[in-house]
């Protein structure tokens, strides 16, 4: 089955320390290879109590879009679970250049248990078993910072990671699937995040068949983001839905 689960959807520092809702990442599986994205705080304890289970020996690949520690805190131990305890050197991590370079937040210890280590760079391409991964375009955030498009056999999956908001931007997402990451309700200059008003215009610009908001800060996660979520598919007519804790999303009937 392809799916894409979400073990969390906190975003940025308060709604994540505070656990206002849980934080870990995304999990997703296409064509039978087995992706997670960002995991952050809680990455392993939210696979294990999944319902079902989700084992980390199973995952082929970690993609890492940046550094920050929302983002990035399980991912050293997300490797050592991948990897049955480094006994079997299998997977692919993904990751920027500064979250491998100076003050890494990939350990050295633990590089040597997966079967390879990719620095992702702007412009990119990359295989992962049955699909291919494109790092399009640098995004504009505090460090460096990719999203990503999985493209399969039958179906792509867009997943914007933290940005500020740039004219092409929706230039280069034009997945079946977009996942888009919103920490702000109202966008500030001076943070370099997406806020509702960016993410709406994201949406009638890439115009997905599905459209998956995650990565809620404390503004948006009081302003109820299932509502806005609600209210965005009435206005442009594709199905928008606010990602939950847990939330499973079986794709490929909705594609289909």
């Amino acid at each position: 089955m392809d799916f894409i689960k979400f073990l969390g959807t906190a975003g940025a520092r308060f709604a994540v320390i505070r656990q206002v809702r849980k934080s870990g990442g995304i999990w997703i599986c296409i064509d039978e290879t087995n992706l997670l994205i960002d995991p952050g705080p809680g990455s392993l304890v939210r696979c294990l109590s999944s319902k079902p289970a989700l084992h980390p020996t199973d995952l082929d690949g970690i993609f890492l879009s940046h550094r920050h520690i929302d983002h990035s805190n399980d991912i050293n131990i997300m490797i050592e679970a991948m990897t049955d305890g480094g006994r079997k050197k299998q997977g692919t991590v993904f990751a920027p250049s500064d979250a491998l370079d100076t003050d890494p937040v990939i350990l050295h210890h633990f590089r040597s248990h997966v079967k390879d280590i990719i620095m992702l760079k702007e412009g990119k391409e990359y295989q992962l078993q049955s699909i291919r991964l494109s790092t399009p375009i640098r995004h504009i955030h505090t460090v460096e910072t990719y999203g990503v498009n999985i493209i399969g056999s039958e179906k792509t999956i867009s997943y914007i990671s933290d940005t500020k908001y740039f004219e092409d931007l929706p230039n280069f997402y034009h997945g079946d699937i977009l996942i888009l990451n919103v920490v702000l309700q109202t966008s500030h200059s001076y943070i370099d995040h997406l806020s509702l008003e960016d993410i709406e215009t994201m949406i009638k610009r890439c115009r997905p068949t599905l459209c998956l908001l995650t990565h809620f800060g404390m503004t948006m996660i009081k302003a109820k983001p299932w509502e806005i979520a609600a209210r965005i598919t009435k206005e442009t007519g594709i199905q928008t839905i606010a990602a939950s804790d847990g939330m499973t999303v079986d794709f490929a009937s909705i594609l289909t």
